[in-house]
């Protein structure tokens, strides 16, 4: 039996440059709208991600709930990456990350991972496990449908 993976992705071009779609990704208020979990309700406008230590504030669908989201990296318009954790505590390990590549007539291709190597909290442990490609892969596929019509 192998090892469990602890990183799962998707992938795909999406017909947008980087700068529109890195907008749906970089502004929380936008989230809701491409997230492919359906685990988040909203956030306040306002807050656009523009560096490494930002921190982000997104109401969650399931019992109402808030989560800060860290931010860890930062790239305009190429590379973003936060931790989520429940207000006022550190983040469990988990990671979130989205890179852009542009491409040739005004496409991009978008990466986007979860990684739990680092999740300390085993009450979250069937949680990240049920984080698969195929929900990621839901979410950029929304995140193309918004930035193909922007």
């Amino acid at each position: 039996m192998g090892e469990e993976s602890r990183v799962v992705s998707a992938e795909r071009e999406i017909a947008a440059d980087a700068e529109t779609i890195f907008e749906f990704i970089a502004d929380p208020s936008q989230q809701p709208r491409w997230d492919g979990n359906d685990n988040l309700a909203e956030a306040a406008p306002g807050q656009r991600v523009r560096a490494v230590g930002d921190v982000f504030v997104m109401r969650l669908t399931h019992g109402d709930q808030q989560r800060e989201n860290h931010v860890v990296e930062f790239e305009e318009g190429r590379r973003i990456a936060w931790r989520p954790s429940p207000v006022g505590e550190p983040p469990p390990g988990h990671l979130w990350r989205w890179e852009l590549e542009p491409m040739p007539n005004g496409r991009t291709l978008v990466r986007h991972s979860y990684d739990w190597t680092m999740l300390s909290d085993p009450s979250r442990i069937e949680r990240a496990r049920a984080t698969t490609s195929e929900a990621l892969r839901a979410s950029v596929d929304r995140l193309a449908a918004l930035a193909e019509r922007a």
